[in-house]
């Protein structure tokens, strides 16, 4: 009997560490892609924008003082604290999830906050975040927020799923 527990600890275990690997591997990867598309912005875009599809789709530099798509600007260090916050909670929810669909959707989120919280910190911009992607229809907005927006409808997808399995 202990020895069948003893087993389906380790496993619970192993799968616990693979699944955090597999968050802490994906927000490292929104990270990533994100600061680097940002600085490529802060370079092609500082003579002015580039249309992609005329009048639909535009790479414009904006500085966003507020949270994801432009809510509640003049914010900043609000924003700082409670991604730090919302980062935190995820870290630790993870290590607690029984499966590993959600796994991936709140790396997502972790990453974008990360990534926009990096902005605020690190680059030279008085808390704003870089922004460049300009749909004309919707707020300007930046790989971190769709990483935000993608991975929170995922979450609601998961677990809207595993709420009709039980």
């Amino acid at each position: 009997m202990r020895l069948s527990v003893s087993i389906a600890n380790a496993e619970r275990n192993a799968l616990v560490s693979r699944s955090y690997g597999l968050l802490l591997l994906v927000a490292a990867l929104v990270i990533a892609v994100d600061q680097l598309t940002k600085q490529l912005a802060l370079e092609a875009l500082a003579d002015g924008p580039i249309h992609l599809i005329d009048g639909a789709v535009s790479l414009s530099l904006h500085y966003n003082p507020g949270g994801a798509f432009g809510i509640l600007q003049g914010m900043p260090w609000f924003f700082l604290v409670a991604t730090l916050i919302v980062s935190a909670l995820i870290l630790v929810w993870a290590r607690s999830l029984p499966g590993t669909a959600h796994i991936v959707p709140l790396g997502l989120v972790l990453g974008g906050g990360l990534g926009n919280a990096t902005d605020r910190v690190v680059r030279d911009t008085g808390g704003r975040v870089v922004d460049f992607i300009d749909l004309h229809v919707w707020p300007v907005f930046n790989v971190a927020d769709s990483a935000i927006v993608v991975g929170v409808g995922l979450l609601l997808f998961v677990s809207a799923r595993s709420d009709t399995r039980s």
